[in-house]
């Protein structure tokens, strides 16, 4: 039995997600403010620990909910007599659960709406709806409220009136709701309140959770000592049959005997004052202060935990707070399991469903500290399901939230859950996808033998797993755009103060080589804002590398997998097409294309909302004023730069010469600078010796200009590279 998907509506950003949950762990990512939290939150609500009680409060509301109410509000005088309560569905969290034949079904027997055997999925639904008379009686009194403080109509006072009053309308229930398996749908016509009387929740799912705010601090005198005594009541100490339990017992008690001789003695003094106050009388009963040790609050005030060597013991104190956390973390989910294991009263009644959530795991904790948690937690967790001394274990599922690009390199690519923020017509919402959905779609495209997805998974889990963290992504081909780019976007910020800055940007950029075709299906899975940059590669007719304005084609796979559609219109001169090209015509959007017998493909479309830019090399004016069309990058920046090569500061040219060949290395062949027969296409083929070396020395020569505050003045950016960082900067 498991939880095998969450559907939430209208809470916070959560506006109608779907998330699928994975039997063992699922690792929730996604970038600051979409939607993990709340995630948790509404769980707790729901099936925590509190849930008892109407936790919700109004502004837990979609904003876009918010907004419908009170447009249906302004509008009272054409309120719908026939309302449906559909029309104004408030918070709902659909929790489906899935069993199988030998699953235990005596607590889930009364949640069933379908005997059909093939339907083996149950729906638990939370909601916090208002209905049609309530939602009347709340425009009424919303009128009266506004009479009797003189209020003018407007939403901040209808805002102010609802958050007030909102329990008034809204009724929090719990319901089992049908599930058509046959068309794999919630039937919202067939449902059946769930009565605290006759059904114990508890008993179906339990729920606990570590929240991100552990309090974890260096400062904080006895944090984990406390957690040693909180571990040792609700799991050690449950285990009255154990041995070293009753030893510790035995231990207590004679250590009780003991005491008892020595406080007579101490509180002697003290007994007979109190006996000249008419405290104690001869031949009455006397009292006397003994020893009362017990278990638990010996250990709560007489532990500590310390770090010892071969020869010293310091405080936890003295510890780094990576250890505090990760040593908080282990004590917590050791003790949040022993209570999924047993009951209050110590009984070994376990829940058919555990669900244990974890948020942000990485807290103070460094790199490789993050990279060893991961490996171990499915361990942990898998260790801390057993039952006592049997094979027997509890059904546990974990659900993990991290920022960590650390933890991601180090997870399982089924189990991670993205979360991204996309716009609708009503506003943003949370989609929830899962990673693995993309092996399907690559399959579909490339067939069982997938090494597109085999690359993409290895690629982003090793080298660059940050992009699940990022708004905005940059595709490039190599080491030289990587070294440089971020000086290019440094220049880019110094030329636009009024505009967000890109080096304050949540931006990940990665280095794909000539493949970012490859990433195709990624980027339309991610749904971020992604400036593809390459080169353009151009061929002459006999397929040789050659100059822009010589050449007929382009070789470069990149633009003709997205700007398939417009060199499709001049196949036989692709590069007449790519030359031609604005900006506007290189943003793009996902489509899909239908081909013969009806079946759609994934397609790129030229259009100036898309979230997608792919620029390469364009007509500029450069070097002595002439106009030319680069075909690379370094054939780009020496058009326009080759002054940075030549200008040393000395008045002959063999000065200057020299000058050069100290300053870059990453060049050969260098007199070639300063011979005017060498075009920027020759010095790209002939004087480039290593690119890395050579973009390194680019920054080590650049120079600062104070009037402008430009720290790279001297050289400027490639005319299509600059065009798509102001594309990118803009939100």
């Amino acid at each position: 039995m498991q939880i095998s998907k969450i559907n939430i509506k209208n809470f916070r950003l959560l506006k109608d997600m779907e998330f699928n949950c994975e039997k063992d762990l699922s690792i929730i990512v996604g970038k600051n403010n979409c939607g993990k939290t709340s995630f948790l939150s509404i769980l707790e609500k729901c099936i925590g620990n509190s849930s008892i009680d109407n936790k919700f409060e109004y502004y837990d509301f979609n904003l876009a909910f918010q907004k419908k109410l009170y447009s249906i509000v302004q509008n009272r005088e054409n309120f719908n007599e026939k309302f449906d309560d559909t029309e104004l569905a408030g918070i709902v969290l659909e929790i489906l659960i899935s069993y199988e034949e030998d699953d235990n079904l005596a607590n889930i027997s009364a949640l069933m709406l379908d005997l059909e055997p093939e339907n083996k999925t149950i729906v638990l639904q939370f909601s916090y709806l208002i209905n049609h008379d309530k939602f009347k009686r709340m425009m009424s009194d919303y009128e009266e409220y506004k009479e009797i403080r003189n209020k003018e109509e407007g939403e901040n006072t209808f805002q102010k009136f609802i958050s007030k009053n909102h329990k008034k309308y809204f009724e929090y229930t719990k319901k089992t709701v049908l599930y058509d398996y046959v068309n794999k749908i919630i039937d919202n016509t067939i449902s059946r309140i769930i009565d605290k009387k006759t059904i114990d929740l508890k008993k179906i799912i339990t729920f606990n959770s570590i929240d991100a705010t552990r309090n974890v601090s260096n400062t904080d005198v006895g944090h984990l000592s406390s957690l040693s005594s909180n571990y040792y009541e609700r799991t050690e100490g449950k285990d009255k049959e154990s041995e070293t339990i009753i030893e510790f017992e035995n231990q207590i008690e004679e250590t009780d005997t003991q005491l008892n001789s020595l406080y007579s003695g101490v509180f002697e003094k003290l007994i007979q004052k109190i006996s000249k106050f008419g405290g104690i009388k001869e031949d009455e009963t006397k009292i006397e202060i003994i020893s009362s040790i017990n278990s638990l609050n010996l250990l709560k005030n007489n532990t500590t935990v310390i770090y010892k060597d071969e020869t010293n013991s310091l405080p936890e104190t003295y510890n780094g707070l990576g250890y505090l956390n990760l040593i908080s973390m282990i004590i917590n989910i050791e003790t949040l399991l022993s209570d999924f294991r047993k009951d209050k009263k110590d009984k070994e009644v376990v829940a058919d469903i555990n669900l244990l959530f974890i948020e942000e795991p990485e807290a103070h904790t460094h790199p490789q500290m993050q990279y060893v948690f991961i490996k171990n937690i499915k361990a942990l967790l898998k260790e801390g399901k057993k039952l006592g001394g049997s094979d027997k274990e509890i059904n546990l599922q974990t659900f993990m939230t991290t920022h960590s690009a650390h933890i991601v390199a180090e997870s399982n690519f089924d189990d991670i859950k993205y979360f991204v923020k996309e716009n609708d017509k009503y506003g943003k919402k949370i989609i929830s996808k899962n990673l693995k959905e993309l092996k399907t779609i690559y399959q579909k495209e490339n067939g069982e033998d997938n090494n597109h997805y085999k690359f993409l998974r290895q690629y982003l889990t090793l080298n660059r797993s940050e992009v699940f963290f990022a708004d905005k992504i940059i595709l490039i081909e190599g080491d030289t755009e990587r070294i440089l780019l971020p000086a290019m976007m440094k220049k880019i910020d110094q030329g636009a103060s009024d505009k967000t800055p890109l080096l304050s940007q949540n931006i990940s950029v990665v280095e794909v080589g000539n493949y970012s075709q490859i990433f195709d299906n990624f980027i339309r899975f991610i749904g971020i804002k992604t400036l593809i940059i390459t080169d353009i590669d151009s061929v002459n007719k006999d397929s040789k590398s050659c100059k822009v304005e010589e050449g007929k084609f382009t070789t470069n796979k990149s633009l003709k997998h997205y700007l398939k559609e417009k060199i499709e219109e001049n196949e036989g001169d692709s590069l007449q097409i790519l030359t031609k090209l604005t900006l506007k015509d290189k943003i793009i959007k996902a489509s899909q294309q239908q081909v013969e017998g009806g079946e759609d493909i994934p397609s790129w479309t030229s259009d100036e909302a898309g979230t997608v830019l792919i620029v390469y090399q364009t007509k500029e004016i450069g070097y002595e004023g002439k106009e030319y069309n680069a075909r690379s990058f370094e054939d780009a920046f020496f058009h326009i730069n080759r002054e940075l090569f030549t200008q040393m500061g000395h008045g002959n040219v063999e000065d200057n010469q020299n000058e050069l060949k100290n300053r870059f290395q990453g060049l050969k062949n260098r007199d070639c600078f300063f011979d005017s027969e060498c075009d920027a296409y020759s010095l790209a083929e002939k004087c480039v010796n290593k690119k890395p070396s050579l973009a390194m020395d680019i920054l080590l020569n650049s120079k600062r200009d104070d009037s402008s505050n430009d720290e790279f003045s001297n050289w400027k950016t490639p005319k299509y590279i600059e065009e798509g960082l102001e594309w990118l900067q803009q939100d």
